[in-house]
């Protein structure tokens, strides 16, 4: 029944600690573009590719007592801190879930940051056009952001990387 809130649980706690709505987001739609088992569907949005049925999963882990979410105030903005709690813990020991290679994906993109993420996402999003093309697309609807062509190719060799790590 809660096959996808045990998959969540089990990625917060590979990360130990998820900072930033922003950065749970992206990780859980990388993985899944990875090929991970996560059944969220993502469509575009302001900060690239987003899902409100995540944010209601996490809303209820939330809410169930099994996810701790942290809200920080940063001068003019608040930033949110995810923790597995300890029923949490308890509830995820309850089930044999694997997610094989996962651990060290989700470690990696953890220590990334949003931004970056974000970038790596949209890149992901539009991964079917030509890359001179999602460069176009970059610099347009993440005008913003002020990415670079150097991080446009960070991003490439980062998902290349990543992939690299699950095969």
């Amino acid at each position: 029944m809660l096959k996808e809130h045990i998959k969540l649980l089990t990625m917060v706690e590979f990360a130990g600690e998820i900072i930033g709505r922003k950065k749970l987001q992206k990780i859980v739609y990388i993985s899944k573009k990875l090929k991970f088992p996560f059944s969220e569907k993502f469509n575009f949005h302001m900060f690239g590719p987003y899902s409100e049925e995540l944010t209601l999963r996490i809303e209820e882990l939330c809410n169930l007592g099994f996810l701790e979410e942290t809200k920080e105030h940063k001068g003019g903005y608040s930033q949110y801190r995810y923790t597995l709690t300890e029923e949490g813990l308890t509830f995820l020991q309850m089930y044999q879930l694997e997610l094989p290679e996962i651990n060290g994906v989700v470690k990696s993109m953890n220590e990334q940051s949003s931004k970056f993420l974000e970038l790596v996402s949209t890149i992901l999003y539009f991964e079917e056009l030509p890359v001179e093309e999602v460069k176009t697309k970059v610099f347009t609807i993440k005008k913003k952001q002020n990415y670079t062509e150097e991080d446009i190719h960070k991003a490439y060799d980062y998902i290349l990387q990543l992939k690299s790590n699950v095969q």
